[in-house]
């Protein structure tokens, strides 16, 4: 869509009652305004003053962050080599950290007044999508991913919700994004949250495959439970 129209600079654009305006008593030369964005709720209108008229245009978001990029440098540094992908998405960057398969110690707090439980089970490769002090998105996964078809599976975990994003409770992330991993695993799991559905043989409970699996050394990999694919995790924000 595009619209042109007569322009005369000592009344607002139509329908757009604000201008700039450098302060009188600076004693400043004008500065003519050349472009103005307004942005609504469904779109984002971008007006041109020329010296005789004035076009006005619907542009997207995308157009007007990569026009604002051009004028900007920045990059990533050093990144981690367990570091899958990352992306910046409308409510932060997000990171995507690979584990591979491990030994761990979990403590499960299933009564306040008692001492947790005490596992050390195997866990299988995992996928932590993070971002600085915020709880992060955990999923499971057979092998290191190659390729955004790759299958992804619900983490064999406690404090997990359906769509793979944990419940932090009253525990508290570092900005490090490195140091998120570690920091899930130091607290304290509970069994408040719906643990079904994450182990194909104990259906009910997640919490009766980490007894099965207690002291064991290899997490049976056809015990994972199928959530998606790799390409579904990049479009997470």
């Amino acid at each position: 869509m595009e619209k042109v129209v007569k322009y005369d600079p000592g009344k607002p654009a139509d329908g757009y009652p604000l201008q700039w305006a450098i302060p009188a008593e600076l004693k400043i030369p004008a500065d003519p305004l050349r472009c103005r964005l307004d942005f609504h709720h469904q779109a984002v209108v971008m007006t041109i003053f020329n010296q005789e008229t004035t076009e006005r245009r619907i542009v997207s978001a995308m157009n007007v962050s990569h026009a604002l990029a051009n004028e900007l440098s920045f990059g990533t540094g050093l990144l981690p080599p367990n570091i899958l992908w990352w992306n910046n998405s409308r409510n932060g960057v997000i990171f995507a950290l690979y584990c591979e398969p491990k030994v761990r110690t979990l403590a499960l707090q299933e009564d306040v007044n008692k001492p947790p439980l005490r596992f050390t089970i195997p866990l299988p490769g995992l996928i932590f999508l993070c971002s600085p002090g915020q709880p992060p998105w955990v999923y499971a996964v057979k092998k290191r991913p190659t390729k955004e078809t790759d299958i992804v599976y619900k983490a064999p975990l406690c404090n997990i919700h359906e769509n793979g994003r944990s419940c932090p409770g009253n525990h508290k992330y570092p900005e490090r994004v490195t140091d998120i991993v570690e920091s899930f695993f130091i607290s304290f799991f509970s069994p408040g949250l719906d643990m079904r559905n994450r182990s194909v043989r104990f259906e009910s409970n997640i919490v009766l495959l980490w007894n099965h699996l207690n002291k064991k050394k290899k997490f049976p990999n056809d015990d994972l439970v199928k959530h998606g694919t790799v390409k579904d995790l990049m479009q997470y924000e």
